[in-house]
């Protein structure tokens, strides 16, 4: 009986979603916008468990800094540009090479595309901030095509339609599987690559401890090995939210000096390159998901209420802060 649920249940997911890419690319840009706000809103509202994982993550990371009230505020905010973030993927078809330069500003293109003219290869380091959805996009128009690994959905009907949404602009998904061999293979032929690097990834899959808030948390260390064994510059790059419904892309210098540095010290080095935008308006960041799964033995200061301790961990962080 659960089975046969689930895949109806599927079936009208996924036609929901047909429907919505038929529809959304119809709103005017402003009728998107505020619809986005509004959904945003509705979920911070009904989704209790990761509103209140939220209002967590903003405690452990700010303490006394924040009200109750301002982490109220931005964790409500963090649902809507999700939202936003979701909506205006769907309405993107409306995006060209042309026009999208309407809703996306630049900002230190101009330096990063001294290292990222056609023959040279580079590899993006991107973060759950504002649209990263667009920051894709947006990077296909700009001529810096590349092998990208798809994120795959539990209901497997939805990942054609998301698959098509985000390769318009000339991008590549690749499966999960064996995905960093081939990125690696992409990058030695002078290709490009982008990777999302703010997200918890278990001890066992290649991950390493970085500083985030101050907080001990397991990331991949994929970009600095891809870096480490075919030589391919790094940039991390965030998108943030301006007025209107528009978009700044915002280019962080290169992560340079890399010669004796361990994975890592580089995924720490992406990291604090985009820290201070973060702390600067923390709002359009991933506040719902849990970025701080493992808890140290050692630690002295609260961590979120669903860390919890996990050796692998704890190994991973005596080994990381060996000399």
């Amino acid at each position: 009986m659960r089975s046969r649920w689930k895949r109806v249940r599927y079936r009208l997911e996924w036609l929901a979603l047909r429907l919505a890419v038929k529809l959304v690319p119809l709103l005017p840009r402003r009728g998107c916008f505020y619809l986005a706000r509004f959904l945003g809103m509705l979920m911070s509202i009904f989704d209790r468990h990761r509103y209140g994982v939220a209002l967590n993550n903003l405690e452990v990371a700010f303490g006394n800094q924040l009200s109750i009230q301002q982490r109220r505020k931005i964790a409500r905010e963090s649902f809507e540009h999700f939202a936003r973030t979701m909506l205006d993927l769907l309405w993107s078809p409306r995006l060209t090479r042309e026009n999208f330069s309407r809703y996306i500003e630049l900002e230190n293109f101009d330096e990063i595309a001294r290292g990222t003219v056609p023959e040279r290869s580079v590899m993006i380091a991107c973060y759950h901030y504002s649209n990263f959805e667009w920051l894709s996009l947006a990077c296909g128009f700009l001529d810096l095509k590349g092998t990208i690994i798809a994120q795959e959905f539990k209901n497997s009907l939805l990942d054609p339609i998301f698959r098509k949404l985000r390769e318009q602009s000339g991008h590549e998904l690749i499966p999960r599987e064996r995905a960093l061999v081939r990125l690696y293979k992409v990058l030695r032929r002078k290709g490009r690559t982008a990777l999302l690097v703010d997200l918890t990834v278990p001890p066992s899959q290649g991950a390493v401890a970085i500083d985030c808030f101050g907080l001990k948390t397991s990331v991949t260390s994929a970009h600095a090995w891809l870096h480490e064994q075919s030589g391919v510059p790094i940039v991390p790059a965030h998108c943030e939210p301006l007025s209107n419904g528009r978009y700044r892309l915002v280019f962080h210098p290169k992560i340079n000096n890399t010669t004796g540095m361990t994975h890592q010290q580089i995924a720490q080095a992406c990291w604090n390159s985009f820290e201070p935008y973060l702390l600067k308006n923390p709002a359009p960041w991933l506040w719902m998901y849990k970025h701080w799964r493992y808890l140290p033995a050692n630690a002295d200061r609260p961590y979120p209420f669903y860390a919890n301790y996990l050796r692998p961990f704890e190994d991973m962080l005596q080994r990381d802060q060996a000399p």
